[in-house]
């Protein structure tokens, strides 16, 4: 027989838990020292090894004990729903993945403005998906949704993306020097050249989609992160001025 401390060393499982497998009748131990340790058998301890397994694929203890002690039990049914089961918390945790990544990035844009940022990320959670893409639809040519996937996506963690957020907040930051600085150039300037890497030459598209992001409502409708309105028309105050500098 093997003494409860060695069954821990040799699988893992703390002695805490095998006492709680064993009050619960999960796994109790086959005897016991004089002293009231538990002695566990090789059998017992192959039990173990498959309660470690079905613990993780997900099974809940309840659901284990009553596997291992149903001589009947169905288990082909029983793995169609746990996958199931699985499948369905992949994709909660993925929503909830993307909500972090657009909550970090808004963070970074609102200059570590958390409630902002929170409040904002709120607002976009509580759109409805489907009547943002019924409304991109009715805005956009079926050529021109091909270019709208490739606008920076808040809950994406690509390059792109990250260096546009960086881009936003640095202009931010600059908000209340002159457009014509040339840090704020700089900014735009780079702007420029993401823009032109990213859309080439599809200005209809990119005239379209400013005029967009410039009206709060259908930015909105169109579930585009809510950049604030003195950010855009500062933004575009400083492209004007870079443009009339570059002609």
């Amino acid at each position: 027989m093997l003494h409860i401390h060695k069954v821990s060393e040799m699988t893992g499982v703390t002695v805490r838990t095998l006492r709680h497998y064993d009050h619960i009748g999960l796994l109790q131990s086959s005897s016991k020292t004089e002293g009231g340790h538990r002695l566990y058998t090789h059998t017992d301890l192959k039990k173990l090894q498959q309660i470690q397994f079905m613990k993780k694929i997900g099974y809940r203890l309840n659901e284990i004990k009553n596997m291992l002690n149903s001589s009947d039990w169905d288990w082909s049914d029983s793995l169609k729903k746990q996958l199931s089961y699985i499948k369905q918390e992949q994709e909660n945790l993925s929503k909830i993945e993307s909500t972090l990544r657009e909550l970090i990035h808004g963070m970074a844009i609102e200059d570590k403005s958390n409630e902002i940022a929170i409040q904002k990320v709120m607002q976009l959670a509580n759109n409805d998906k489907e009547l943002q893409e019924r409304y991109r639809k009715s805005l956009f040519e079926e050529r021109e949704l091909k270019l709208w996937k490739k606008i920076p996506n808040m809950t994406s963690d690509h390059p792109d993306t990250l260096e546009w957020i960086a881009l936003i907040g640095q202009l931010k930051r600059f908000i209340h020097e002159d457009p014509s600085c040339s840090n704020v150039q700089n900014i735009i300037r780079r702007m420029d050249e993401k823009r032109t890497e990213t859309f080439g030459g599809e200005i209809e598209f990119l005239n379209k989609l400013w005029d967009v992001r410039m009206s709060e409502s259908q930015s909105e409708q169109l579930g585009l992160y809510p950049i604030d309105q003195d950010v855009l028309k500062y933004m575009n105050a400083a492209y004007e001025i870079f443009i009339e500098k570059k002609a």
